[in-house]
């Protein structure tokens, strides 16, 4: 996560099943069955619930902890949770995500553009273990009929592989 208005990013870890909640909300990829955090979305709007922003609030021992404030028009609440989880239910709510400056100022590290324009935005590790994916999973889609692009779409979310899901989806939508 990074400033709007600055060069700081807040380097937090997330867990593979958050970042892939995360990326499918993102990428507005609809799995067969709702997952957890759109099941708070819809448990939270059938309750007349609105999550109006998130805030990393806190680090300890190099934990970083979040708040989600929802409302419901007459109170404010606020619900301990992890930053991921946070993160997941902030694009799911469209909610701004804000950081208190001590965290800030305590884990941010800075980031220049120069340095972001060679990674692409990503670490070295990062870059590393998306060219390995890639390779693996680099057939050539445009190779297929479109009945077959849908039934391998139908099969990637079924097994719950958003990352090929997006780029089948991505051929389908090329070719529409």
């Amino acid at each position: 996560m990074g400033e709007t208005t600055g060069t700081r990013r807040l380097p937090i870890v997330i867990g593979m099943f958050e970042a892939q909640a995360i990326a499918i909300e993102i990428e507005k990829i609809v799995p067969n069955r709702p997952m957890t955090h759109d099941l708070f979305k819809s448990f939270a709007s059938n309750f007349g619930f609105s999550v109006d922003y998130i805030l990393v609030s806190d680090m300890r021992e190099g934990v970083f902890y979040a708040k989600i404030v929802c409302k419901d028009g007459k109170k404010n609440v606020e619900i301990d949770a992890r930053p991921s989880d946070a993160i997941a239910i902030a694009v799911r709510f469209d909610a701004p995500i804000f950081c208190e400056k001590k965290v800030m100022s305590e884990a941010a590290i800075e980031f220049n553009e120069e340095e972001e324009e060679k990674s692409g935005g990503k670490s070295a590790a990062e870059d590393k273990k998306v060219s390995s994916t890639k390779s693996r999973r680099q057939e050539p889609l445009k190779d297929y009929s479109l009945e077959k692009l849908n039934q391998l779409l139908d099969k990637a979310i079924n097994n719950e592989d958003y990352e090929q899901a997006a780029r089948i989806r991505d051929e389908i939508n090329r070719r529409n």
